[in-house]
């Protein structure tokens, strides 16, 4: 049995916090509808911000098959069990979560809102769930830390084609207390993002959402031979107003004074730097070997969807893995994460943890991915909107939205704890 803070009605609570402002005039700052929420995000993002955020790889198709198979499996509630008292925590990696969900790690955040990854890291401390910070972060890892508080901090590794950056990213995780370390595998390439494409907008050319690279000393090195050689074409044609734009806003984001970096070659060299080091499309499983060289932290690979992929992973000693396809963002047409989490965790048979995420919009989500496998989800897009629209207490709201939702959904279909919720309480709509 869980300790009493994960015990209780946080979905009762939740509620009623609500309804009694709703006598006093007042309505949720934060919508709670998942699609009020996200239409209310939209007005309040820039067009760039809103593409990259909401925006997948080409027609959109994945995206949508993640909607369409949350929908395909429906709740069977069952009757007459005794729920008045639930437990609504897991435990990952020897750490006990009061509710079966993470923040996924989502980069570039500063394009919805000046706080950005701080300010998601102090929602995270408020709800007491993990954050597994970005390496495409707007905030270095160490200040994200600091926000987080007593909660978990994880960290989600891009394998750059340098392997001691690699090592860095590494290192300074540990240094900064992190539970583990989740390998992303399926961005080694960017994905056909039309609607950014659409817009000429790519942020990491603006120098926003690689805070974890330029605080770091292996980067900071590479940068500093680069700005030794000659400049680059792009660097020597005449300027544009588009370009002075750009090399500004460089400027003022790259570390150091705003009139050396504007006078010097630092920005566009860094520039240059990460987008020849960013992705590694050479990777293989045999790499794999290398990280577990570097660290004891358990090592989670993220972006499994073939069975095979599955029993690979665990036979490389890898202690976790989570079912994505990257929100959509990265393959049209790919398999709906939903569709392929069954598979998957039958393939993995209890091995090790199975995590989810990709099309997560509601605690009754949540409820059906457990049911299907997972040990816990990771949520993403909902969080962002709620940033864009109140910074931190956005956040925590829609995440409080999200456990209240999980937790009634849960009691209403009969369990009174998340070991409870299982396949045996859903039905396929198609059968």
């Amino acid at each position: 049995m869980a300790t009493p803070e994960f015990v209780g009605a946080v979905g009762r609570a939740v509620q009623t916090r609500i309804y009694q402002a709703g006598a006093l005039g007042r309505r949720p700052r934060v919508p709670v509808s998942p699609d009020r929420l996200q239409r209310a995000a939209q007005r309040r993002m820039s067009k760039a911000a809103w593409a990259y955020v909401a925006g997948s790889a080409g027609q959109q198709r994945t995206a949508q098959a993640n909607q369409e198979a949350f929908r395909r499996w429906q709740i069977v509630p069952r009757m007459l069990r005794d729920v008045s008292e639930r437990d609504n925590s897991v435990e990952l990696f020897g750490e006990r979560l009061p509710s079966p969900m993470l923040l996924a790690p989502i980069g570039v955040l500063e394009m919805v809102h000046p706080g950005a990854d701080r300010a998601v890291a102090e929602a995270a401390a408020q709800v007491g769930l993990p954050m597994v910070m970005s390496t495409q972060a707007s905030v270095p890892m160490e200040r994200i830390a600091r926000s987080l508080g007593s909660a978990a901090a994880w960290y989600q590794l891009y394998w750059s084609r340098e392997r001691e950056l690699v090592a860095s990213f590494v290192r300074r995780a540990e240094a900064i207390g992190s539970k583990a370390i989740v390998v992303t595998l399926d961005t080694n390439l960017l994905g056909w993002r039309p609607r950014d494409l659409d817009l000429g907008h790519l942020p990491f050319i603006r120098w926003m959402g690689i805070a974890q690279y330029t605080s770091d000393p292996v980067f900071q090195d590479l940068v500093r031979r680069r700005a030794g050689r000659p400049r680059s074409a792009t660097a020597r044609r005449a300027p544009t107003p588009g370009m002075v734009r750009t090399l500004l806003g460089l400027s003022r984001r790259y570390p150091g004074p705003f009139l050396s970096n504007l006078r010097g070659l630092g920005p566009l060299a860094a520039v240059e730097t990460f987008l020849d080091v960013f992705a590694n499309p050479a990777l293989t499983w045999q790499d794999l070997g290398f990280l577990r060289e570097l660290t004891d932290l358990p090592i989670v690979l993220k972006g499994i969807q073939h069975p095979d992929d599955a029993r690979k992973a665990v036979d490389c000693g890898v202690d976790g893995i989570v079912v994505s396809n990257h929100g959509g963002r990265q393959v049209d047409g790919a398999v709906a994460s939903l569709a392929a989490l069954p598979r998957v965790a039958q393939a993995v048979g209890g091995a090790v943890p199975v995590l989810f995420d990709s099309g997560v919009r509601s605690g009754a989500d949540v409820v059906k991915a457990i049911a299907l496998g997972a040990t816990a989800v990771m949520v993403g897009r909902p969080y962002v909107y709620g940033l864009a629209l109140a910074g931190a207490t956005g956040v925590a709201e829609v995440l409080r939205y999200l456990m209240a939702e999980f937790d009634l959904t849960m009691a209403l279909a009969g369990c009174s704890s998340v070991e409870q919720i299982d396949a045996g309480l859903l039905q396929d709509e198609r059968e």
